[in-house]
């Protein structure tokens, strides 16, 4: 199992500025949200701001595994892979695809704005609805199992490698919930106040491992556990927050993005995407 790479530190800003492990009361809802218009979805008839060119934003630096090298014009990483394929999907070539620089706190304000559309690990929410236009999600956070080297759960290849041991996660969260259907731990959940609080005591050796989404499992075992490693995924556990493309607030584009995120969920492509840089590539394979 590898320690997880620097570069995911500073996943950071967009992990926790979103919910980690959502409340299971707090729904955001999977809908997409912006214009109803029901226009063609070509570069010749979509009003985008440069004539025949996509432009997308994502904030500076980006990190993998949703970009590659800080680089996100070259096709690697989960979400520079997402936006080529949206952008193919809409009918537009490669070099007609132009990337911006936005902040991320910049992108979710209300008004106007120079991209077509922004993705950046943006958590659907209906508090960011009243600003921004977003599409249904192309991603939803799985749940993880996370320990720190030399741990009796950081050479489990299956579920069934965890049920004898003791795994902790937040009270009320789909990680909870997950944790309790998922792996069913011989000696029951170790249920904690808040994710620190879990943390903590599996730096304190209290449990063996803790079950976190996945966005959180990169952060934590790469910037706040020293010799944090991700286990893996839990397959079938959902829930978590879910990601979505954002546009300006009653975007023309918005539907036409939307459905072009609901063809590639419904074609595959987003999952084996997700296969390729969110488990194979980031090193956090599905624990089946």
């Amino acid at each position: 199992m590898r320690r997880r790479p620097l570069a995911l530190a500073v996943l950071a800003t967009a992990a926790l500025a979103v919910s980690a492990c959502a409340p299971q009361e707090s729904s955001t809802g999977s809908a997409a949200s912006g214009s109803s218009g029901g226009g063609s979805c070509t570069p010749e008839d979509l009003p985008t701001v440069a004539s025949d060119t996509l432009t997308i934003a994502t904030d500076t630096p980006a990190y993998e595994p949703w970009f590659v090298d800080d680089d996100p014009t070259n096709g690697e990483g989960y979400e520079s892979a997402v936006a080529y394929a949206v952008a193919e999907q809409l009918g537009y070539d490669r070099d007609q695809v132009e990337w911006t620089s936005v902040q991320f706190n910049a992108a979710i304000t209300p008004g106007d704005k120079d991209f077509d559309l922004d993705i950046n690990q943006f958590t659907i929410t209906d508090e960011r609805r009243q600003a921004v236009d977003f599409s249904s999600p192309y991603y939803t956070a799985t749940q993880a199992v996370i320990t720190t080297e030399g741990s009796p759960a950081a050479g489990a290849t299956s579920v069934a490698d965890l049920k004898g041991l003791r795994i902790g996660a937040q009270v009320a969260t789909t990680s909870l919930t997950a944790l309790t259907d998922e792996i069913a731990p011989d000696a029951g959940p170790v249920v904690f106040n808040t994710n620190d609080d879990a943390k903590l005591a599996l730096q304190n050796g209290q449990v063996d491992a803790i079950v976190v989404d996945l966005p959180t499992a990169f952060y934590i075992t790469s910037a706040e556990l020293e010799d944090g490693v991700i286990v893996g995924q839990l397959e079938g556990s959902s829930g978590g927050d879910e990601y979505g493309l954002l546009l300006a607030k009653d975007s023309p584009l918005t539907d036409c993005v939307t459905q072009a995120v609901d063809a590639l969920d419904a074609d595959g492509t987003l999952a084996a995407l997700q296969e390729q840089w969110l488990s194979e590539a980031a090193d956090a394979p599905v624990l089946s």
